[in-house]
């Protein structure tokens, strides 16, 4: 196929104008192995994060029994460590994010990992409680850079008609990690086979390990080609596109449609802080108090009671420490398959009542739990099925609140506004939250948890009420169709006919 781009303009340190089609060639592509292979690769950040909340919430009360090795309370596990672990997350996706616009998705989402799987292996060796505390903020802050990176990156390489699904499903796939880290903990808890002191430490190990897994597997997932063109590189950008456009054609042993309209760049090496910020609140104030209700929603709901669960489980039910992983479990299933089962009625029903639907039926769901709670009509099992049910809808939410703000900015602006909104949102719910709420929910006062219930499901069913008048509909629309990117020259020739 003959080059699609047009450059102008000199060579070297000032980039010209180039008209592409690049971004509508990538959006009319089927669904191919090379798909499933950027889905491989940049998913599995979600499963290591789901891995590392689970795992410290469920050693929580080894940590703080004699013999563990440190000198901590379950309330500074469930609490501060909590805490730390997302204030680094937050300031490792401002800082990381600022790095992937500037530098790239592919550089970032590499140095991210290896960021992680240095702060994790530190923390297996964790011999006071401030060095614990230091490591769980660092390795948030490895994970917190790797939202940036990942979620620019995967709506950047997947086709429009698939977008919102497959950012679901890798958003969902948390929850695989979390299945893993609540088993694993049953094992590694179980003195029978583990010393007190020894069993924490190698689950923390065994997260290097799936990390560096990972590693290997990422580096054959390809820059991102709209990224090289802003940037200045649209050859490199050019030959990507053809050679996934080869292996597709080989693939199905058909022709590709062709693509529908192109758009004019100008390219620039930079994009400043401030020019980002004035886009994101002068241009787009509505989609910014969006993006916002949805991350401070879904934020309280996980980072302040749901990793919590662990805890009400022992205080209200007496479940031992080492068996509240497989109750975590369960309720993991249920957060893996709301994503899984809801996702491609984002692409088909539609953004708006999707979003407004998941954040509001679970918030109601999960205030009808609150009363039976209070009521006393739960055990240990009949609590976690509401969860399951609850979060069947929560997780969907959660994962929506991911893909809205990382496909609603312009392309330049991408990566920070994942961060800031990350970032601002768990702040409030994922610092604060669990800070109040370790003491709410470990009580022993059926009231606190019941109070601590209703915060979050009131969150979570205002922020459904924000998406329903303030969701954008961009399912199956091209990202620079829902909007225009800031390098694009006053009058691009792109195709908008979806609205």
């Amino acid at each position: 196929m003959a080059s699609t781009t047009r450059s102008s303009g000199s060579a070297g340190h000032e980039p010209g104008t180039v008209t592409t089609s690049v971004p509508a060639r990538l959006d009319r592509l089927p669904w191919s192995r090379w798909h499933w292979t950027i889905v491989i690769g940049l998913g599995t950040v979600w499963i290591l994060d789901g891995l590392e909340v689970t795992v410290v919430g469920n050693i929580a009360g080894r940590l703080a029994e004699p013999g563990s090795g440190l000198s901590i309370t379950s309330a500074e596990v469930t609490g501060i460590a909590a805490a730390v672990y997302v204030a680094g997350a937050c300031a490792g996706a401002l800082f990381f994010g600022w790095l992937t616009d500037r530098y790239g998705r592919k550089k970032l989402f590499i140095i991210t990992l290896a960021f992680y799987l240095t702060a994790t292996g530190l923390t297996a060796l964790s011999f006071q409680s401030w060095w614990f505390f230091t490591f769980r903020f660092l390795t948030g802050f490895g994970i917190g850079g790797e939202y940036a990176a990942i979620n620019s990156a995967i709506d950047e390489l997947i086709p429009s008609r698939y977008r919102g699904r497959v950012d679901l499903a890798i958003n969902g796939t948390f929850w695989l990690g979390a299945i893993g880290g609540a088993l694993l903990s049953v094992v590694m808890l179980n003195t029978s086979y583990f010393p007190a002191n020894v069993g924490w430490r190698l689950t923390f190990a065994l997260g290097v390990v799936l990390g560096l897994v990972i590693l290997l597997v990422r580096r054959n997932v390809p820059e991102s080609p709209r990224w090289m063109l802003i940037h200045g590189h649209p050859k490199e950008a050019e030959d990507l596109v053809e050679a996934v456009e080869a292996k597709i054609r080989k693939e199905t042993g058909r022709e590709l449609p062709p693509p529908k309209g192109e758009i004019t760049i100008r390219q620039r090496a930079t994009i400043g802080f401030g020019l980002i910020a004035r886009t994101v609140f002068r241009e787009y104030p509505r989609r910014a108090w969006l993006g916002l209700s949805l991350f401070i929603g879904q934020a309280f709901l996980y980072n302040a009671i749901t990793f919590g669960f662990a805890s009400i489980l022992t205080t209200f039910y007496h479940v031992p420490s080492d068996r509240t992983g497989y109750y975590f479990a369960v309720i993991a299933v249920g957060n893996l398959l709301g994503p899984v089962l809801l996702g491609p009625l984002f692409d088909t029903v539609g953004r708006r009542p999707m979003i407004a639907g998941t954040y509001i039926g679970s918030g109601l769901l999960l205030f009808g739990t609150a009363w039976l709670f209070h009521s006393g009509q739960l055990t240990a099992n009949t609590l976690t099925a509401c969860w399951c049910v609850v979060l069947l809808f929560a997780s969907t939410g959660a994962s929506s609140a991911y893909l809205t703000v990382s496909e609603i900015f312009p392309m330049e602006t991408r990566a920070m506004a994942i961060a800031f909104f990350y970032a601002l949102g768990t702040a409030a719910g994922g610092i604060t939250g669990p800070l109040v709420f370790a003491k709410l929910t470990q009580s022993g006062d059926n009231g606190d948890t019941v109070l601590a219930f209703s915060i979050g499901a009131a969150l979570m069913t205002v922020a459904g009420v924000v998406a329903a008048f303030l969701a954008v509909p961009a399912e199956r629309r091209s990202l620079e169709d829902i909007a225009t990117p800031l390098s694009a020259t006053p009058a691009p020739v792109a195709d908008t006919s979806a609205g």
